[in-house]
């Protein structure tokens, strides 16, 4: 008997998270959660997009206070993606649940339970309801805007705005690899770009440092990756990808603006790759506790000259390797004595977050950044990216 019990709290919890109207999945998950589980509160917490704190779900303009990413209970959750439980007042206890949708970190569920021995049998259940709500606020947000205003405590720019909806995420895994990724300053970024797209064969990732500044610069990006995505998906070899990128860029802007990309498609069985480096994003490699970095042959950016054709290059990575990728913005930029950031700083960086999951790197190394910039917000966009490799 406690076995269907537990099945049909599950499936009542389910069907209502499914049928619930997109603005109103909280609602649905607080009333099922309620009536099924003894819930007494709920709340969602979504990563800002700086991911520095957990913004609440609510109705704008009345919102609940955020909580920091780094050194709350709700934030310990999120780091980790483990659900963490603490005590709270009068013998409560409140859970706290990673929201994420194939390795893409959304947020945090917080539960409150009446007591830690009906959190310990019901632990097991609420990880699974917050990964379907996790599920249902990404088709959710086809259809309102109630979760993407949840994830801003400040007021994007417009090319940031731009740029975001642009992205596929901030991370991705699958059972050979797992990707992070994040961009600043977040709130107000230009050109600078991250893509992938995997198959049950290949995974496909293109890393992009923008040119300009402003809506111009996100104009850029938004041409070039939407030339690359149609002919990704026409089925087309990425040397081709970035012919015909190439060739849309140019027509546009006959050579007064560009843009670099470095391109890779992986086998995912064997982790040999095809790469074109494009421009000016830089790669370094993590391999058996050593740091190098990995140049290509250099062809010419997107759209700076008319048809311009680009030759694919081998490449393999090997289980265990740590791929991270940067933009100008991190490995150029100057600290106030005016010493570029550059592979040797780099290279520590990518040594001090080696324990770290591939997902949190690029807000470490980012991290680090600011300290050596000498001032929190940058003057050109800064883009990490990492990609750890398993393999089969």
């Amino acid at each position: 008997m406690g076995v269907f019990t537990i099945v049909n709290r599950f499936v009542t919890a389910e069907r209502a998270l499914r049928t619930a109207a997109p603005h109103a999945l909280l609602d649905a998950v607080r009333r099922v959660l309620a009536e099924e589980y003894a819930a007494q509160s709920v709340e969602l917490f979504m990563a800002d997009y700086g991911l520095t704190v957990l913004q609440p779900v609510s109705v704008l303009p009345h919102t609940a206070e955020p909580v920091s990413v780094h050194n709350s209970p709700a934030g310990r959750a999120f780091g980790a993606q483990e659900p963490f439980v603490e005590g709270a007042a009068g013998g409560t206890v409140r859970v706290h649940l990673p929201v994420t949708v194939r390795g893409d970190r959304l947020g945090v569920l917080s539960v409150t339970l009446p007591g830690a021995e009906s959190a310990r049998g019901l632990l097991g259940e609420l990880v699974d309801i917050a990964e379907v709500l996790g599920h249902e606020v990404v088709v959710a947000e086809r259809d309102t805007d109630v979760y993407l205003q949840a994830r801003r405590k400040d007021r994007l720019t417009l090319a940031a705005e731009m740029q975001w909806q642009l992205l596929p995420g901030r991370s991705c895994s699958g059972p050979e690899y797992e990707l992070g990724a994040q961009l600043e300053p977040a709130y107000a970024i230009y050109g600078d770009n991250f893509d992938w797209s995997a198959t049950a064969d290949h995974l496909m990732l293109y890393v992009t440092n923008g040119m300009g500044e402003g809506i111009e610069a996100s104009l850029l990006t938004n041409l070039a990756i939407n030339a690359l995505r149609n002919a990704r998906r026409a089925g087309i070899a990425i040397d081709d990808q970035a012919a015909l990128a190439d060739q849309a860029v140019y027509a546009h802007y006959q050579g007064r603006c560009y843009l670099s990309v470095l391109m890779f498609d992986f086998e995912l069985a064997t982790g040999r790759a095809k790469v074109v480096d494009a421009g000016s994003p830089q790669l370094l490699r993590l391999r058996d506790g050593v740091v190098e970095r990995v140049t290509f042959e250099a062809q010419l950016p997107l759209g700076m000259f008319e048809e311009t054709d680009y030759v694919a290059q081998d490449f393999s990575v090997e289980p265990g390797d740590r791929l991270v990728f940067v933009s100008d913005g991190v490995h150029a930029v100057a600290s106030p004595k005016g010493e570029a950031y550059g592979d040797a700083a780099l290279a520590r960086a990518i040594m001090s977050t080696r324990l770290l999951p591939a997902a949190e790197v690029p807000r470490a190394i980012l991290r680090e950044l600011t300290v050596h910039r000498g001032q929190s917000l940058p003057k050109d966009d800064a883009l990490v990216v990492c990609l750890d490799w398993r393999g089969r």
